[in-house]
């Protein structure tokens, strides 16, 4: 398991290598990815929850030097807990904002996400689903598309491939020297849907996050395409990386048994997805209704709220 390096004395926030220029952060239940050799050129790769700009920028000033700003911001695609401090540090870093172009509405202002299905999943993080934020973020003066040729500007060593089905544009990267593959939430390696899960972070293999993923089919075939990359090293969006045997026969385990490990028998996009292009949302099967969820998810989120406005408190108190 990858080694430690960093571990902040606020407890939401762990930082730890990979390979000696890849580390990753966790924020409360979230990565984001610093690609670089430490005091060289970097990029960092999605940008986080809301409010934790501040906490990558500090990871990065730790990891690369005070004043130091990336080449570049690569984003897997653009929900809320992997831009939340997109805005703030593109503007601050003065840095282009790359992603695929089916993910261009959703960081340029222009559509929302299709609605997140609580139905699925059966865990709180699930439950709260439609508390999450949908509205997008704008960086329209810095954002720009991902190369067609699959290539990573300004890293020639990794690729961009098209891991669509959590949503349309969403986007993996791979570099084959070490077979490492950044997956963001094409596959993931913790339960994202149950709040144990996400404290505990163990390390399995699942499928993306359940509630937010709007296309099962496409999901598969996204993971069975990163398998057949036979990758020995993984990092996700969501869980612990992992490495070796374990990462290459997990990935191909969870990708010739994702119908019944990852893939929901209901749910608002398990047999029809949602449709987007690059101007937003096309169409959107039926809702499943479902009061239990609502219930619980509007008690899960008081309960949250206020675990989040404490943590908040203590952390100001501190600084």
């Amino acid at each position: 398991m990858p080694q430690d390096v960093v571990v902040s004395r606020d407890q939401s926030v762990h930082v730890f290598d990979i390979t000696g220029d890849v580390a990753g952060m966790r924020v409360v239940m979230v990565n984001v990815y610093f690609i670089g050799q430490r005091g060289g050129p970097w990029f960092l790769l999605d940008a986080g929850l809301p409010f934790s700009a501040k906490r990558i920028r500090d990871a990065a000033a730790e990891r690369y030097g005070e004043g130091s700003r990336p080449e570049a911001i690569l984003l897997t695609h653009g929900h809320f807990d992997h831009v939340g401090g997109l805005k703030e540090l593109a503007e601050e870093w003065d840095v282009p904002v790359y992603a695929h172009s089916l993910e261009m509405p959703f960081i340029t202002g222009k559509s929302k996400y299709p609605p997140p299905d609580p139905t699925v999943g059966g865990g709180l993080m699930a439950f709260m689903a439609p508390l999450y934020p949908r509205r997008p973020v704008d960086v329209s003066s810095r954002a720009l598309v991902l190369p067609e040729d699959g290539s990573v500007p300004g890293l020639p060593e990794w690729r961009w491939i098209h891991t669509p089905g959590h949503t349309a544009g969403h986007v993996s990267f791979h570099r084959e020297s070490d077979k490492l593959v950044v997956a963001g939430d094409a596959f993931i390696t913790t339960k994202q849907e149950s709040l144990f899960s996400v404290i505990a972070q163990k390390p399995e293999f699942n499928g993306p996050p359940a509630y937010y993923t709007s296309d099962w089919d496409a999901a598969r075939r996204s993971v069975e395409r990163l398998a057949e990359l036979s990758p020995r090293i993984v990092a996700c969006g969501h869980g612990l990386p992992m490495r070796g045997e374990d990462a290459t026969r997990g990935l191909w385990h969870l990708a010739a048994n994702f119908d019944r490990i990852a893939r929901p028998k209901q749910g608002r996009y398990v047999h029809m997805p949602a449709i987007t292009d690059e101007q937003g949302i096309v169409s959107l099967p039926p809702a499943v209704p479902n009061r239990k969820a609502q219930a619980v998810g509007l008690v899960a989120a008081g309960l949250l709220a206020g675990v989040w406005v404490t943590a908040a408190t203590r952390r100001k108190a501190r600084d």
